[in-house]
């Protein structure tokens, strides 16, 4: 663990989740140095490693007794925080809140998480406690070329699926309208959010919430009422299927050609989609993804990264961090990282800055990341899933997708396989990804 060096100055080691954003941690480099000089008894050494990559060298620097002060995971990778353990067979991680115990301030830093949004504090908040703390935040938004849909007589843009689908039946009817009406990746996320939008469970023990998740469902009424939606929209020519797994940048470029009206995509996208409209003079607005009209809305999918907390770190070192922690999110620093980045801002008192200083009022995109993410019951299925081997059960629904669109397979008896293949995956998690010493690499896999 983290300790004084020779010149008694304590050693923070942070690691972050690396992307390919170009200098992604250049802003938190400069908040660790700005730390430093707030409190010179302290040295915080950022690093990283590429997201996909974190859990595996985590878990090996652990084993290695090397393991960092804190850490940035994926959301999509929290079962694997939560499975890291030490050598002689503890948790790594300690729950955030549980190393707070209800303290105010830490190091003269207000604490920030109780003023987390919504959605990031019902994510996190596992076994009853809240166990890391956000520092990047994202979910799903509607992208939508208005002047094709005014040209179709459709002033607002459609809230529900069903909408969608009326939207395209007009779209379809003009003469020299778009080839497709609608288009998105063929990406485990989106399962993940129509689950969300239903409130419905996608994996045992409360999604994972109230202990290990040991049964996982991709057969449930309310996956079927998504992929039945979405098989029909493409068999009925209103989806563009570009053919490709995980195909981003295609379903970018047919909004971008006016191909489609509508593309759903990342809040990160919400820049570089208007600029699209503005490039190719259209009008590109950003709302929040449609739901299923069927069953009130009950929450999002999220992604991002939050900051795990060692266990068993002396006073000092376990103050250092977590008043670094709290730096970082403080409103200044947040609203900061936001602009930069496009993270949603991760605390309310970030976004109350963001909106008095107008960069909402010229950036009108970003606001809808904090509408949406506010936009929860606190059902139990509003909050997404935490399961292991989450990567390949991913996959699944993305092989059975596109065995759907590009194979003619029937939507719900390749479901049901694939719900098969999903309760084999979770099995092989539990009898060989959780135990003590080195994990295979198939148990650390990461998808984005």
């Amino acid at each position: 663990m983290s300790e004084a060096n020779h010149s008694d100055r304590i050693v923070i080691d942070a690691l972050f989740s690396g992307y390919t954003f170009p200098n992604f941690l250049d802003p938190i480099k400069q908040r660790a140095r700005e730390f430093e000089e707030l409190h010179p008894r302290y040295r915080v050494n950022v690093g990283s490693f590429y997201f996909q990559n974190l859990a595996e060298e985590i878990s090996k620097a652990t084993l290695d007794g090397r393991p960092p002060t804190i850490a940035s995971y994926y959301s999509g990778a929290t079962q694997l925080a939560l499975d890291t353990l030490t050598p002689d067979g503890r948790p790594l991680w300690t729950s955030v809140e549980t190393a707070i115990a209800g303290r105010t301030e830490i190091l003269g830093h207000p604490v920030v998480l109780g003023d987390i949004v919504a959605a990031g504090r019902e994510f996190y908040t596992i076994d009853g406690s809240f166990r890391a703390m956000p520092v990047t935040l994202s979910t799903m938004h509607l992208y939508t070329n208005m002047t094709m849909l005014r040209r179709v007589g459709i002033t607002e843009v459609p809230t529900t699926w069903q909408g969608i689908e009326e939207a395209c039946k007009l779209l379809k009817e003009l003469p020299d309208g778009p080839s497709h009406g609608i288009s998105w990746a063929n990406d485990g996320k989106f399962f993940q959010q129509a689950m969300a939008h239903q409130g419905a469970l996608l994996a045992g023990n409360v999604n994972g919430r109230n202990g290990r998740a040991t049964t996982v469902d991709l057969a449930s009424p309310e996956m079927l009422a998504y992929v039945t939606w979405w098989a029909r929209m493409h068999r009925e020519g209103h989806y563009l299927y570009t053919g490709k797994l995980e195909d981003w940048a295609g379903s970018s470029k047919a909004f971008s050609d006016q191909q489609v009206a509508f593309r759903l995509s990342s809040s990160f996208e919400a820049p570089y989609m208007a600029k699209a409209g503005e490039e190719n003079g259209f009008e590109a607005v950003a709302t929040p993804t449609p739901y299923n009209a069927d069953i009130p809305f009950a929450g999002n999918w999220i992604g991002g990264d939050a900051i795990w907390i060692a266990d068993g770190l002396d006073k000092e070192t376990e103050d250092g961090a977590l008043a670094f922690m709290q730096y970082l999110n403080n409103p200044r620093n947040a609203a900061e990282w936001h602009r930069v980045y496009g993270s949603a801002p991760v605390t309310n008192a970030a976004a109350e800055l963001l909106e008095r200083e107008g960069w909402y009022e010229v950036h009108p995109y970003h606001r809808v990341a904090t509408t949406q993410l506010d936009m929860i019951d606190g059902s139990p299925g509003s909050k997404g899933a935490i399961v292991g081997h989450f990567a390949q059960i991913q996959h699944a629904m993305m092989y059975a997708m596109e065995d759907i669109m590009g194979r003619g397979a029937d939507p719900i008896e390749r479901f049901k396989a694939a719900a098969a293949e999903a309760e084999r995956l979770l099995d092989d998690y539990g009898t060989n990804c959780t135990g003590t010493g080195p994990r295979a690499a198939h148990c650390l896999l990461i998808d984005s």
